[in-house]
């Protein structure tokens, strides 16, 4: 059977002037697919074998490559905006004939020259077509675990849901709604922390550094000491200078700032003669 979208093993069952005829001669070789002069390799032979992918060529006819594209039927991959035409945007693929992202299947606008992650599948008319929306293409089995960095690329953005993002450009990940991504737009290529690896294998992320990273100098400080100090210090903002400055380094204004600081994140509790973490920093 010869397979539209994908690498396969043809064997050579006629030759023509303008190239050879290959089917699958495991099965039937009536169904047959011309691989033209130019793409036969030197030498062939009728009942030789060859490796080629099999598409539609600008007639809608089926038509073999040796050429191998970027990607295949089922999977997806980063690809570059020839030009946006009537029904849709071209994409660069690897092969002559150009490969269409049909405006329905566009997650944002494109332009000649973007990069949007995309997946290949055959429509109801049997075409090869490209689609932005890949979430169910996306893998699972990432290596990555809480607090590691990674890189990937945004494919979509829901008002429900958050930041879709490809993860190296193949594992499932998503900003959450709850989390700040302002200014993030369908295309960008992002730093992110994982914050959780769900059940299923996603990827919860943040483009936020741990809560205390975020805060200043030493409000960071604050924090480290009371966690070597089992989360608890035995004076408050009230305390007296020397004590305060003795004990932080810090004058007692900026130990207040940063005391401040940490409040307003939520991190610790002020009561009248001491300070306690209340929350891990996440």
């Amino acid at each position: 059977m010869i397979e539209l979208g994908k690498r396969q093993e043809l064997t050579i069952v006629k030759r023509v002037d303008f190239g050879v005829y290959l089917a699958d001669v495991s099965e039937s070789a009536e169904e047959k697919v011309l691989l033209p002069a130019k793409q036969v390799p030197a030498g062939a032979e009728v009942n030789d074998k060859l490796t080629v992918f099999v598409y539609r060529d600008s007639k809608d006819r089926l038509i073999a490559t040796t050429k191998e594209p970027m990607l295949q039927v089922g999977e997806f991959a980063l690809l570059t905006v020839k030009q946006v035409g009537k029904f849709g945007a071209f994409l660069d693929w690897g092969l002559e004939k150009d490969l269409l992202l049909p405006f329905k299947e566009q997650t944002t606008p494109l332009k000649a020259g973007d990069e949007c992650v995309a997946a290949l599948y055959i429509d109801k008319s049997n075409r090869l077509c490209a689609t932005m929306k890949i979430y169910h293409y996306l893998r699972t089995d990432s290596p990555y675990r809480k607090d590691d960095k990674v890189e990937g690329i945004v494919y979509e953005i829901s008002d429900n849901f958050g930041v879709f993002v490809a993860v190296d450009n193949c594992y499932s990940g998503l900003i959450p709604k709850k989390e700040p991504a302002k200014g993030i737009a369908v295309g960008d290529r992002i730093c992110a922390r994982v914050t959780e690896v769900k059940e299923d294998g996603k990827l919860s992320l943040s483009i936020r550094e741990k809560a205390y990273m975020q805060i200043d100098t030493d409000a960071k400080k604050l924090m480290e000491m009371l966690k070597e100090r089992g989360g608890k210090l035995p004076f408050s903002d009230k305390a007296d200078p020397e004590l305060i400055r003795g004990e932080t380094g810090m004058s007692k204004n900026e130990f207040k700032k940063a005391v401040g600081n940490l409040y307003k994140q939520r991190l610790i509790l002020i009561e009248k003669d001491r300070i306690t973490l209340v929350k891990e920093d996440v």
